[in-house]
């Protein structure tokens, strides 16, 4: 079986609630272009078409973005996380050769509900993990008010799936309006990853909650390939100024080799190679990012199934990637599979 970790979708019920309740650019997209342009996210008949395509292939779902927090300020993010895991949830039961499970979204402008609402989720609604965006209107994922939602993750045994943002809207040079030949998401997104983990080893969280599970987007986007550097910088520092920039209990790299590692690189067999030599074949989970393609997510699978098979793995190693390390990290009942 293929577990298909990290996936995306629009639950019908939650996407009309943004239609009805939610104004703005960004609350529409997906309604007015992506219903018609990538219309496996909202229309299930068709993603089960697609996923037929593939032997014995399952998915866990996960809310596509914008976050509830970018397109409504408390109290209504607050409904729209409910209604959608909710939903969610739903859709889990009622399609269990489908989905073998859920990540939660949450209001993340609302630190306090968002703990309340990952509780809920996991112990009432049974999603087996959470996501959270690589910044919080802003604010970096070390900021205070995020730690109680570290605590809790913890305390629940439960992994957060943590996905990019950026926006064409941001340029890439001063003097320009707009990010060109979509870097924003060819590069912007990888950066913001790697940003974001790095703020968590450096900032401490990973060494203040040991037990915390996180799970990278995209491989990891950046960190994989500059390892090397990053202990490096670390050396170098103490070696020109006789200091630190942080000083943590461990070399950084073992903290960054505790995060999970998807294997969503659109295909590039060589880009989890990298991962696979960094943090180890445990540590690595499926993960497509479908249907974010020209093919409403076939190509995706297809690719990534294949830039796995590239990798010259045994079948217990194959077997890792496509299935048990996600089985084991989401606590996935395997009688269900």
């Amino acid at each position: 079986m293929i577990i298909d970790a990290y996936n995306h979708i629009l639950p019908k019920k939650y996407q009309d609630t943004i239609d009805k309740k939610v104004t703005g650019r960004d609350s529409k997209l997906p309604s007015t272009i992506w219903s018609k342009t990538v219309y496996t996210l909202i229309d299930l008949e068709a993603r089960f078409r697609i996923m037929d395509e593939f032997q014995d292939y399952i998915q866990v779902i996960s809310v596509a973005a914008p976050p509830t927090y970018a397109i409504a300020q408390p109290p209504l993010a607050i409904e729209l996380a409910r209604i959608a895991n909710d939903e969610l949830a739903e859709l889990v039961q009622k399609y269990p050769s489908r989905f073998a499970g859920g990540i939660a979204t949450l209001p993340m402008n609302d630190p306090e509900a968002a703990v309340a609402e990952a509780e809920r989720a996991v112990k009432d609604l049974r999603l087996r993990g959470v996501e959270v965006f690589t910044d919080i209107g802003g604010k970096p994922l070390d900021s205070p008010e995020f730690m109680p939602l570290y605590e809790k993750m913890e305390a629940l045994g439960r992994p957060i799936f943590i996905h990019p943002r950026g926006e064409m809207s941001t340029p890439d040079y001063a003097g320009e309006k707009i990010s060109h030949y979509r870097l924003w998401l060819k590069l912007r997104w990888p950066y913001a990853t790697a940003l974001a983990v790095s703020r968590l080893v450096y900032g401490g969280v990973m060494e203040r909650f040991p037990d915390l599970q996180v799970v990278t987007h995209h491989c990891g986007g950046f960190i994989p390939y500059l390892a090397g550097r990053l202990d490096w910088g670390d050396d170098q520092n103490e070696m020109l100024f006789g200091q630190r920039d942080v000083y943590l209990k461990e070399k950084s790299l073992n903290y960054f080799r505790r995060f999970f590692y998807d294997t969503a690189t659109s295909g590039n067999t060589a880009a989890l190679l990298c991962a696979m030599d960094v943090v180890g074949i445990n540590q690595m989970v499926f993960g497509t990012d479908m249907p974010f393609d020209n093919q409403l997510g076939r190509r995706l699978i297809r690719d990534t199934i294949a830039s796995v098979e590239r990798m010259g793995l045994s079948e217990e190693e194959k077997k890792k990637i496509f299935r048990d390390n996600a089985v084991q990290l989401l606590r996935l009942p395997l009688g269900a599979l």
